[in-house]
Protein backbone atom coordinates (compact mmCIF):
# COMPACT_ATOMS: atom_id res chain seq x y z
CA UNK A 1 0.00 0.00 0.00
CA UNK A 2 2.81 2.42 0.54
CA UNK A 3 4.68 1.63 -2.36
CA UNK A 4 1.21 2.34 -4.21
CA UNK A 5 0.95 5.57 -2.36
CA UNK A 6 4.75 6.67 -3.34
CA UNK A 7 4.10 6.29 -7.10
CA UNK A 8 0.52 7.77 -6.68
CA UNK A 9 2.84 10.90 -5.20
CA UNK A 10 5.43 11.15 -7.72
CA UNK A 11 2.67 10.50 -10.61
CA UNK A 12 1.09 13.66 -9.40
CA UNK A 13 4.02 15.33 -9.40
CA UNK A 14 4.99 14.72 -12.48
CA UNK A 15 1.61 15.41 -14.03
CA UNK A 16 1.08 19.21 -11.98
CA UNK A 17 4.94 19.72 -13.80
CA UNK A 18 3.41 19.16 -17.30
CA UNK A 19 0.33 20.70 -16.79
CA UNK A 20 2.30 24.18 -15.23
CA UNK A 21 4.71 23.63 -18.75
CA UNK A 22 1.49 23.43 -20.94
CA UNK A 23 -0.15 26.39 -19.58
CA UNK A 24 2.94 28.85 -19.42
CA UNK A 25 3.33 27.73 -22.84
CA UNK A 26 2.68 31.63 -24.83
CA UNK A 27 -0.03 31.58 -27.29
CA UNK A 28 -1.79 33.99 -29.86
CA UNK A 29 -4.57 36.13 -27.81
CA UNK A 30 -7.03 36.04 -30.52
CA UNK A 31 -9.94 38.71 -30.72
CA UNK A 32 -13.44 38.66 -32.62
CA UNK A 33 -14.30 40.96 -35.35
CA UNK A 34 -16.76 42.39 -32.85
CA UNK A 35 -13.43 43.40 -30.42
CA UNK A 36 -11.03 44.34 -32.89
CA UNK A 37 -13.61 47.14 -33.97
CA UNK A 38 -13.79 48.15 -30.57
CA UNK A 39 -9.86 47.88 -30.20
CA UNK A 40 -9.19 49.68 -33.66
CA UNK A 41 -11.47 52.86 -32.23
CA UNK A 42 -8.98 52.94 -29.45
CA UNK A 43 -5.46 52.28 -30.89
CA UNK A 44 -4.92 51.75 -34.45
CA UNK A 45 -2.61 48.71 -35.28
CA UNK A 46 -1.89 46.18 -37.67
CA UNK A 47 -4.55 43.52 -38.14
CA UNK A 48 -3.60 39.96 -38.85
CA UNK A 49 -6.45 37.40 -40.11
CA UNK A 50 -6.25 33.62 -40.17
CA UNK A 51 -9.26 32.47 -41.82
CA UNK A 52 -9.51 28.37 -40.94
CA UNK A 53 -11.93 25.63 -41.42
CA UNK A 54 -11.86 22.48 -38.66
CA UNK A 55 -11.34 20.09 -41.45
CA UNK A 56 -8.37 22.07 -43.03
CA UNK A 57 -4.84 20.34 -42.22
CA UNK A 58 -2.82 22.64 -42.46
CA UNK A 59 -4.85 25.11 -40.87
CA UNK A 60 -4.52 22.70 -37.96
CA UNK A 61 -0.94 23.04 -38.12
CA UNK A 62 -0.59 26.36 -38.56
CA UNK A 63 -2.05 26.87 -35.04
CA UNK A 64 0.27 24.14 -33.73
CA UNK A 65 3.60 24.35 -35.59
CA UNK A 66 3.45 28.68 -36.20
CA UNK A 67 1.41 30.47 -33.60
CA UNK A 68 2.95 28.89 -30.68
CA UNK A 69 6.32 30.10 -31.41
CA UNK A 70 7.55 32.51 -28.99
CA UNK A 71 8.55 35.09 -31.35
CA UNK A 72 5.79 34.73 -33.46
CA UNK A 73 3.33 35.31 -30.94
CA UNK A 74 5.36 38.55 -29.33
CA UNK A 75 5.37 40.14 -32.47
CA UNK A 76 1.99 39.40 -33.57
CA UNK A 77 1.44 41.05 -29.31
CA UNK A 78 3.34 43.78 -29.93
CA UNK A 79 1.96 45.14 -33.28
CA UNK A 80 -1.18 43.66 -34.19
CA UNK A 81 -4.49 42.72 -34.00
CA UNK A 82 -5.26 39.02 -34.40
CA UNK A 83 -9.09 37.55 -35.45
CA UNK A 84 -9.22 34.00 -36.34
CA UNK A 85 -12.02 32.88 -37.83
CA UNK A 86 -13.96 29.78 -39.53
CA UNK A 87 -15.10 30.43 -42.70
CA UNK A 88 -18.04 27.92 -42.22
CA UNK A 89 -19.32 29.62 -39.15
CA UNK A 90 -23.15 30.33 -39.40
CA UNK A 91 -22.69 33.22 -36.53
CA UNK A 92 -24.06 37.29 -38.13
CA UNK A 93 -21.19 39.13 -37.38
CA UNK A 94 -21.68 42.78 -36.66
CA UNK A 95 -18.68 45.26 -38.39
CA UNK A 96 -18.28 48.59 -39.68
CA UNK A 97 -21.74 49.15 -39.18
CA UNK A 98 -22.71 46.28 -41.52
CA UNK A 99 -24.27 43.14 -40.38
CA UNK A 100 -22.30 39.56 -42.04
CA UNK A 101 -24.05 36.07 -42.57
CA UNK A 102 -23.31 33.25 -44.02
CA UNK A 103 -26.17 33.17 -46.19
CA UNK A 104 -25.32 29.61 -47.67
CA UNK A 105 -25.26 27.75 -44.48
CA UNK A 106 -29.06 26.03 -45.12
CA UNK A 107 -28.06 25.44 -48.73
CA UNK A 108 -24.36 24.17 -49.21
CA UNK A 109 -22.31 21.37 -48.39
CA UNK A 110 -19.09 23.96 -47.41
CA UNK A 111 -20.62 26.95 -46.64
CA UNK A 112 -18.44 29.87 -46.84
CA UNK A 113 -19.29 33.32 -44.70
CA UNK A 114 -19.67 36.78 -46.15
CA UNK A 115 -16.07 38.03 -44.04
CA UNK A 116 -14.13 35.79 -45.70
CA UNK A 117 -15.79 36.00 -49.67
CA UNK A 118 -14.95 39.83 -49.06
CA UNK A 119 -11.41 40.03 -47.86
CA UNK A 120 -9.72 36.73 -49.15
CA UNK A 121 -11.82 36.25 -52.55
CA UNK A 122 -9.36 35.52 -55.44
CA UNK A 123 -11.01 36.78 -58.51
CA UNK A 124 -11.84 33.02 -60.97
CA UNK A 125 -10.12 31.17 -58.03
CA UNK A 126 -11.66 29.19 -54.90
CA UNK A 127 -11.25 30.32 -51.56
CA UNK A 128 -8.11 27.74 -50.50
CA UNK A 129 -6.85 27.29 -46.99
CA UNK A 130 -4.92 28.52 -44.80
CA UNK A 131 -5.71 32.21 -45.50
CA UNK A 132 -4.05 34.94 -43.88
CA UNK A 133 -4.64 38.66 -44.22
CA UNK A 134 -2.64 41.28 -43.38
CA UNK A 135 -3.90 44.68 -43.08
CA UNK A 136 -2.49 48.26 -42.40
CA UNK A 137 -3.66 50.41 -39.15
CA UNK A 138 -6.34 51.78 -41.46
CA UNK A 139 -7.99 48.12 -42.13
CA UNK A 140 -6.81 48.38 -46.06
CA UNK A 141 -5.65 44.89 -46.79
CA UNK A 142 -1.72 44.75 -47.63
CA UNK A 143 -0.86 41.19 -48.17
CA UNK A 144 -2.84 38.12 -48.81
CA UNK A 145 -1.56 34.29 -48.36
CA UNK A 146 -3.30 31.34 -49.26
CA UNK A 147 -0.99 28.53 -48.20
CA UNK A 148 0.53 27.05 -45.16
CA UNK A 149 3.29 29.47 -43.33
CA UNK A 150 6.20 27.86 -41.65
CA UNK A 151 7.58 30.32 -38.65
CA UNK A 152 10.50 31.95 -40.55
CA UNK A 153 8.33 32.75 -43.59
CA UNK A 154 5.18 34.50 -41.63
CA UNK A 155 7.90 36.18 -39.38
CA UNK A 156 9.47 37.52 -42.79
CA UNK A 157 6.16 38.48 -44.16
CA UNK A 158 5.13 39.85 -40.54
Amino acid sequence: MKSKLITLSIFLVILSSLTGYAQNREKVQWISFEQLEDSLKIKPKKVLISFYADWCVYCKKMDRVVFTKPDIVKKLSEEYYVVKMNVETKDTIVFGGSIFTNKNHLTSRSPIHDIPILLASRKNRPLSLPATIIMDETFKVDKRFFTYMSPKRLLQVL
